[in-house]
C-alpha cells in the first residue's frame, strides 16, 4: 500500500504541514498541492465542497507527493466512509466531545475487527494499491477535533481511545466555547491555557497534537512548541490576501 507521508514524518519526530482547501476546485487543489505541503486537507465541513468535488480534488492532489486528507462534515460513519473510499488517507473529525464519540469516529475509519468500516473496491484501492484492505487500518490517520468545553472536560477519555492518532485544535470554536470571540491566534489567558493543556495531555498519552494557524510564522512557533500537525489558513484566505495586496500596490495605497 502507498505510504502515508504523515506517518513517515511522525515516525521521524517531525511535524506535518497541511494545506487547507475550502474552494471546490480540482485545479486549485492541484496548484496548492504543488507548493511543498506534506499533505492537503479537503474541508467538507466549512468548505463549499461535497463528496463528488472532494474526490476530484483528491485525484488532483494525487498527481503530487502530498498526502490527501479530508475534514468530514460531522462524526457520521456514512460521510467518513465515502471520503475514505474516495481516496482520503486521513480524516479530521469535528466536534468530538467524549470518549464514546471518539471511539465511534475511529471505528468508522477502520475495517473489522478494529472497526466497522464497510469494504468495497473503490478509488481508495486505486490510490492506495491492491493490498489496501490489508494495510488501510495501519495507514489511514485519525484526528479528532477538540473545540468545546465538553471535549476539554473529557480529554483524558478521548486521548485514551485505541486507534486515535491525533487530536486537532480548532482555535475559533474553542475560543467561542470558552466565552470569547473567534480567533485563529488566541490571546485570552483561558484559551491559551486550554491549548497548552491539550498539547500536554495529548503528548503525555502518545497522541499527536495539531492546530490551525493563521500564518506561516504562527505555524513555525507552534512546531517549536511541540505541535505535530499544522494547517496554515486556507486557500480562500491566501487567494484573497494575495489579491488584496496587489490591488493596494497597484493603487499606491
Amino acid at each position: 500500500m502507498r505510504e502515508n507521508r504523515i506517518r513517515q514524518l511522525w515516525a521521524q519526530g517531525q511535524a506535518a504541514l497541511t494545506a487547507w482547501l475550502s474552494v471546490p476546485s480540482s485545479y486549485s487543489a492541484e496548484a496548492m498541492a504543488q507548493q511543498g505541503f506534506d499533505c492537503v486537507t479537503v474541508d467538507t465541513q466549512h468548505g463549499m465542497i461535497d463528496v463528488q468535488a472532494a474526490m476530484a480534488m483528491f485525484q488532483a492532489i494525487s498527481t503530487t507527493s502530498a498526502t490527501p486528507l479530508a475534514r468530514s462534515g460531522w462524526n457520521d460513519p456514512m460521510v467518513i466512509m465515502k471520503l475514505l473510499d474516495s481516496g482520503a488517507y486521513g480524516i479530521i473529525c469535528p466536534m468530538v466531545n467524549s470518549g464514546a464519540e471518539c471511539e465511534a469516529f475511529v471505528r468508522a475509519c477502520r475495517y473489522p475487527p478494529a472497526g466497522n468500516r464497510s469494504f468495497a473496491v473503490t478509488r481508495g484501492q486505486l490510490y492506495g494499491g491492491s493490498d489496501y484492505a490489508e494495510h488501510a487500518n495501519d495507514t489511514i490517520v485519525t484526528l479528532a477535533m477538540i473545540e468545546t468545553r465538553q471535549a476539554l472536560d473529557n480529554l483524558d477519555d478521548i486521548v485514551r481511545v485505541e486507534g486515535l492518532d491525533a487530536v486537532y485544535i480548532g482555535p475559533n470554536d474553542l475560543a467561542l466555547a470558552l466565552g470569547y470571540g473567534p480567533s485563529a491566534e488566541p490571546s485570552e489567558k483561558e484559551v491559551i491555557e486550554a491549548v497548552d493543556t491539550i498539547l500536554a495531555i495529548g503528548t503525555k498519552h502518545g497522541v499527536k497534537v495539531g492546530i490551525h494557524c493563521p500564518t506561516g510564522e504562527s505555524a513555525r512557533r507552534r512546531v517549536g512548541q511541540g505541535f505535530a500537525f499544522i494547517a496554515i489558513a486556507n486557500d480562500l484566505r491566501m487567494l484573497s490576501a494575495a489579491a488584496k495586496a496587489e490591488v493596494v500596490a497597484a493603487k499606491g495605497e
